[in-house]
């Protein structure tokens, strides 16, 4: 029996778009090797099927049939509803831009949550606690990037079974006076703040502005970058000050999510921040914060908590979906 015909698989994000392509490793199997992966800037195109059809010029005459885009936000009949991507996204425009039949569509923490079975113990930085072995149970994968996501896989008996959640819109809430005094703040520009509105590289900033305007000192970092690198370098309190309250923060919205879902099976860290700041969140309250919930933080003391690295994740994530699907036969 000959290979399987290679198909695309992309992780779409609010800034980067990672674009691969890959092939089943055995038929029946959910397992694919990547023989191709780039990565994109998505401010650099003027919609998506354009940034798609460049990497199918850029693999020459591989025929390629099928097309898995991982996208945050939530497919409503054709459309992508999503706040973060610099683009408005049609599966009929892509269909017929790229010339491609069968092009799907999945939340992109569902395709991350899909593509963690596959994660290796040496792929995991597990994150101070007493929890070391995950019992067996529902695993909670969730990051910040562009917004935050979450996605829970649920183990089943011939295959796992992944939810994909909206958990970066629910309601942010603060855990001690500082947080208060911020989400006064961010509630003068929206009367509804998101989660996302605080914990994602955007979120960043808010809570670097908010800061500075609770102390009384003027703005001098716009960018999230700016933000994480001042702190890494210890060059300026404030940008420290931020990140502490971002991972803290960060720390109390995942123990929620944990209790929520029934994470037994450990929780995964996941995004486009995280892994760049893996030292500071380390050594932050974010475990403390998550812990903090009362009679409930003996159970959350069973959960581990690990910092992957987002990388291909997505682009697996995509394929394996969209081979489980089929194999389903969705």
């Amino acid at each position: 029996m000959g290979q399987a015909a290679p198909f695309v698989a992309a992780d779409v994000g609010g800034t980067h778009a990672r674009i691969g392509l890959v092939r089943q490793v055995e038929p029946g199997s959910s397992a694919v090797t990547v023989e191709r992966y780039d990565r994109y800037v998505c401010a650099d195109f003027p919609n998506l099927a354009a940034l798609l059809r460049q990497f199918l010029q850029s693999i020459g005459d591989v025929p390629v049939t099928r097309v898995s885009i991982a996208c945050a936000g939530v497919a409503v009949g054709d459309t992508l509803v999503n706040a973060n991507l610099p683009w408005a996204v049609s599966l009929a425009e892509i269909r017929h831009e790229i010339g491609v039949a069968e092009v799907a569509l999945v939340n992109d923490f569902e395709a991350v949550a899909c593509a963690t079975h596959y994660l290796r113990a040496s792929e995991c930085v597990l994150l101070p606690g007493d929890a070391e072995a995950a019992a067996q149970g529902p695993t909670l994968i969730v990051g910040p990037g562009t917004g935050l996501g979450a996605a829970v896989r649920i183990p089943g008996r011939d295959r796992s079974i992944v939810l994909a959640t909206e958990a970066g819109q629910a309601a942010l809430a603060p855990g001690n006076e500082l947080e208060i005094d911020v989400l006064r703040l961010l509630m003068r520009q929206s009367s509804h703040v998101s989660t996302e509105s605080a914990l994602s590289g955007p979120g960043l900033v808010q809570l670097y502005n908010a800061l500075c305007a609770i102390r009384g000192v003027p703005a001098t970092l716009r960018a999230p970058a700016a933000i994480t690198e001042a702190a890494l370098s210890a060059h300026d309190a404030l940008a420290i000050d931020t990140l502490n309250l971002f991972c803290a923060w960060l720390g109390s919205v995942v123990g929620d999510l944990a209790l929520s879902c029934g994470a037994r099976g450990g929780v995964h860290l996941a995004g486009g921040i995280l892994p760049h700041i893996r030292q500071f969140l380390l050594h932050s309250n974010f475990s403390a914060r998550f812990l903090a919930k009362g009679v409930m933080r003996p159970v959350l003391e069973r959960i581990p908590v690990s910092l992957i690295d987002h990388g291909q994740l997505g682009v697996i994530g995509a394929a394996c979906w969209l081979l489980d699907a089929r194999e389903d036969g969705s």
